[in-house]
């Protein structure tokens, strides 16, 4: 907790750290820049490293992608699963699944189940019908998870068959159809600890536990992030050969371009950031839900109307006298676990404003950074303006007392921020390619060679030649 309040406090500090002192008016110059590039759809020759939609590839790349779109259906089902309360529905778990109840006496064999486990002792009162309802969400975000593994393992065995899946990538296919196959047993395991006998005694709203909870959603959004870099990595593939980044920067003198290319490494730094806070907020996120956290402490920018931080964050025992540990209070404890995703939030919203400006501060010099792409300048576009968006939306969640339908909406934008700060660092993946190495390399003076590229000799060895002074001519009268 001291570390989260600790990065939210340096958040703020993003932007001088990594622009120092500009003329805001030159920093608005510098945004607005941005937005024009990031607007436009430059040539080829001269728009930077992009995606290329026609190529040999781009079904396998499609595929891959759209495998992406519906994993983002498959989070967005499961988080509407468990706002109605409808993930504990089903008490069995098969690999394949199978059928639905069909005839009111399988619905009936089916309730009956569900009434000899700890969730019904809480929920007495429901009624058939209301039982069909939750199981149709269960059953449904299930088998959507089994289509999802259909459409990935059909075309890839196809693609593999025919020869279709570009050079190295056979790996990256292999560990997708890992992660994505692991997420039916995390899944059941994570349903087990709402099932279990232990907890028939348990007073508290049967749940299942926070921590599974956010390693299902985390394998999630892992899935969905890397089936995404995946398909962009085999959309830029035409764009990303060592001629076409030689082409693009070979005629910037190599001190500016070494300088240039500094700071294009220190802004996907920056974009890296962005993303891991994205990612540590979703997780946090899992486990207010799994908390049920959203809840409580309705009030903002303080937690309750009188403390800024409630005193429960720091509580070292709970109501019945029980020491709290620390891994109990990230994981368990309503006021901690809303806390910490306060701050992460924050902390993510201020980093990709502080990104952003770092960008303007670039594109506001007389000499604009070649780095920044119309590619690169969209997506920071995109990552500040869904970040800002994502964390006033989780304020107005709050403020509403969590309804399904904002907290629904407020778990896909938590895609829309993941999504446009992975593209950034993407975008921006050129600045370790070994074309750029070798054209800022020291050795190097540039000659002009054929195709209008340019070819290195070396400066040291021009220097420590003798240098032959002028002959001396004399007038005679």
């Amino acid at each position: 907790m001291t570390l989260l309040a600790t990065a939210l406090r340096n958040s703020s500090r993003i932007e001088a750290a990594l622009i120092g002192r500009k003329d805001p008016k030159s920093l608005l110059n510098g945004l607005g820049w941005i937005i024009s590039s990031g607007s436009t759809r430059a040539k080829f020759a001269n728009g930077g490293i992009p995606l290329v939609w026609n190529q040999s590839h781009t079904r396998v790349a499609k595929w891959i992608i759209g495998t992406s779109g519906l994993i983002v259906g498959m989070i967005h089902i499961g988080g509407l699963t468990r706002l109605t309360m409808s993930g504990l529905s089903m008490t069995s778990w098969s690999p394949l699944g199978g059928l639905p109840p069909i005839t009111r006496d399988e619905w009936n064999r089916e309730f009956e189940r569900y009434k000899a486990f700890p969730e019904f002792k809480q929920r007495k009162s429901m009624t058939l019908v209301e039982f069909q309802y939750i199981y149709a969400w269960e059953y449904g975000h299930r088998m959507l998870g089994r289509a999802v593994g259909v459409a990935f393992m059909v075309p890839w065995m196809y693609f593999t068959a025919r020869g279709r899946i570009p050079k190295g990538f056979q790996k990256h296919m292999a560990m997708l159809g890992f992660m994505g196959g692991s997420q039916g047993v995390i899944g059941w395991w994570m349903v087990k600890s709402g099932l279990g006998n232990d907890r028939r005694d348990d007073q508290r709203q049967i749940r299942v536990k926070p921590v599974r909870l956010a390693t299902h959603l985390g394998m999630a959004f892992a899935t969905y992030g890397a089936l995404l870099y995946t398909g962009w990595d085999i959309l830029r593939l035409p764009s990303y050969k060592s001629e076409t980044i030689t082409k693009i920067f070979a005629n910037i003198p190599r001190e500016r371009l070494s300088s240039m290319l500094q700071q294009a490494r220190r802004l996907r730094g920056g974009a890296f950031a962005v993303t891991g806070l994205t990612a540590a907020t979703i997780i946090s996120g899992a486990l207010v839900a799994g908390n049920d956290a959203g809840r409580a402490y309705n009030v903002w920018p303080k937690m309750t109307d009188d403390y800024w931080i409630a005193p429960e964050v720091w509580s070292s025992e709970d109501d019945d006298g029980r020491h709290n540990t620390a891994w109990y209070l990230s994981t368990e404890n309503t006021a901690t676990t809303q806390f910490n995703h306060r701050m992460l939030g924050h902390a993510t919203g201020a980093a990709a404003v502080g990104v952003m400006a770092f960008a303007s501060s670039l594109a506001a010099s007389s000499v604009k950074n070649a780095f920044l792409t119309p590619q690169v300048n969209r997506g920071l576009m995109l990552m500040s303006v869904t970040a800002f968006g994502q964390m006033t939306l989780g304020i107005v969640t709050l403020l509403n007392y969590a309804p399904v339908s904002l907290a629904a909406l407020h778990q896909l934008g938590s895609v829309a921020v993941l999504t446009s700060s992975l593209y950034v660092v993407h975008s921006l993946k050129f600045v370790k390619h070994p074309a750029l190495l070798k054209l800022i390399s020291p050795k190097a003076a540039a000659t002009p060679i054929a195709g209008g590229a340019l070819k290195r000799t070396p400066v040291v060895a021009a220097r420590s030649m003798p240098i032959t002074p002028p002959p001396k001519i004399i007038f005679k009268k």
